[in-house]
């Protein structure tokens, strides 16, 4: 008996959807994190692998569509800024970070959440991170200064947590650290 099958770009592991194929990467959840996925994968498909929090919730409650390759719904970052960054910098407004410090530098600033969710709305989210803390959160309540990053596997876009809602700002990380942090799922 096959216990790991492909179809369609899906990952089937003894019949749990347990992942997808998007452009030559194995995106799956880390519920099923095996020798024996990870070798199937890799060996025998000669697959990248990523493992992906959410990802099985994703596809059960289809919110992940494995034919198109890509989540329906963004992934999201929570962006905080480092405990070692001048403490003025922190829980202020974006005008008042623009006038004292500049623009969001991306080097103040470390990934406490990488995941999917189960919206794009950023006042659902910014209630979520405050109410509820997912398992592996790694971050204090989202406030001000914080930055929630949506993205997809084309573009991100970044939210700084401002005193009345979210300002959309021009926030690029380097790339090597784009995939790095915690991945959870909520």
């Amino acid at each position: 008996m096959n216990n790991i099958r492909i179809k369609n770009d899906l990952i089937l592991y003894y019949g749990n959807k347990a992942g997808y194929i998007d452009n030559g990467k194995a995106v799956v959840d880390p519920l099923f994190q095996k020798d024996e996925l990870r070798s199937y994968l890799t060996e025998k498909e000669g697959l990248e692998l990523e493992w992906r929090s959410g990802v099985y919730e994703g596809l059960t409650e289809r919110r992940i569509d494995p034919a198109g390759g890509a989540p329906l719904l963004k992934s999201c970052r929570v962006w905080q800024l480092r405990p070692d960054v001048d403490p003025m910098m922190k829980f202020i407004g974006y005008d008042e970070l623009l006038e004292r410090f500049g623009e969001p530098d991306p080097d103040n600033y470390r990934t406490v959440y990488n995941g999917e969710v189960d919206t794009n709305n950023l006042d659902e989210l910014f209630a979520r991170f405050n109410l509820a803390h997912p398992t592996g959160y790694e971050g204090h309540s989202l406030s001000m200064s914080d930055v929630i990053e949506l993205y997809d596997k084309s573009v991100s876009s970044f939210h700084y947590v401002d005193r009345f809602g979210f300002k959309e700002i021009p926030f690029q990380p380097p790339e090597q650290e784009l995939y790095q942090g915690p991945t959870m799922s909520m």
